[in-house]
């Protein structure tokens, strides 16, 4: 037994690794490619021939690359992190938290309405026929070109900072919550449905009884596709607003002056980030699901 679980543990690690070491290899070489023309253009102003060993090295070395290297990425986010203070502007720790707020306050908003629209949609014909259309059609909309909209005509009537953001962040996490919430809530077969209706229950008995316990897995799910869409929304929602401060600011003042390790060092921290709440929600889903002897 021991012996086979080694086996799968090496099966699944194996191509990971292998994975991850081909894209460490492609990205090097692809920073040769792209930081090469600016070491060829220096060589030919300074009139001195670069070797190959001395082109590989600068490219992976230039201050202000194309795209920078692994190592340089890496490197950044320890300087960042470790010897920035997190008050500190320049400290990716305090972009990041501004933007898990703002995200924490777009999903919890987002959840809330998403679950309220669900059981309107599923108890009511006419709230069904009427808002998932708008609710759909509302994912259409481009969220770059929405987020300035949403900025400006809150701006207008006195809502700035932190508001907008977390509307947009709210706009983008609430749709998976619906979705799933509704295929959730109808998951229970109408024999369970009539046989809860012969013990005379309401419909609100019916739904904290039946269909509520029944849609947890689909809640779940949804709630991990939701705090990710919240994490994207409040990055974009920083893009406009000038807020001052979380890694889509970073990311955007990174891009004006040029500084692409702050670009891809806002970018890893903001997978970091959705992946950090996403493994949250799975830890939860995993207690919750088997508490209730929906999983083992």
């Amino acid at each position: 037994m021991n012996k086979s679980y080694g086996l799968d543990s090496d099966n699944k690690v194996l191509p990971v690794i292998c994975v991850i070491t081909f894209i460490v290899v492609i990205w090097y070489g692809f920073s040769i490619l792209l930081n090469a023309p600016w070491e060829f253009d220096k060589a030919k102003r300074n009139s001195i021939t670069l070797s190959t060993t001395e082109l590989v090295s600068n490219t992976w070395s230039q201050k202000r690359p194309k795209l920078p290297t692994p190592d340089q990425v890496l490197g950044e986010i320890w300087d960042t992190t470790v010897n920035k203070k997190v008050t500190s502007r320049r400290s990716l720790i305090y972009h990041v938290l501004i933007t898990f707020y703002e995200t924490i306050y777009g999903f919890a908003f987002g959840t809330g309405l998403g679950i309220l629209l669900a059981i309107g949609i599923v108890y009511n014909r006419a709230t069904a026929m009427s808002v998932m259309p708008w609710i759909v059609t509302s994912q259409t909309i481009p969220i770059l070109a929405l987020a300035p909209m949403i900025v400006v005509a809150l701006g207008s009537v006195g809502f700035g900072g932190l508001v907008p953001i977390v509307v947009i962040a709210m706009y983008l996490s609430f749709f998976p919550v619906v979705v799933g919430m509704v295929k959730g809530l109808k998951s229970p077969e109408q024999l369970e449905i009539d046989q809860m209706k012969t013990w005379s229950a309401s419909k609100v008995q019916i739904l904290f009884k039946l269909r509520a316990p029944r849609s947890t897995p689909y809640l779940f799910t949804s709630l991990k596709l939701g705090i990710a869409a919240s994490v994207v929304g409040a990055i974009v929602g920083e893009l406009p607003s000038g807020n001052g401060g979380g890694l889509g600011f970073r990311m955007l003042t990174g891009s004006s002056f040029g500084n692409t390790l702050h670009i891809w060092s806002g970018l890893f921290a903001a997978a970091l980030l959705a992946g950090s709440l996403i493994a949250i929600i799975s830890i939860v889903q995993r207690l919750v699901l088997k508490r209730m002897a929906l999983e083992s």
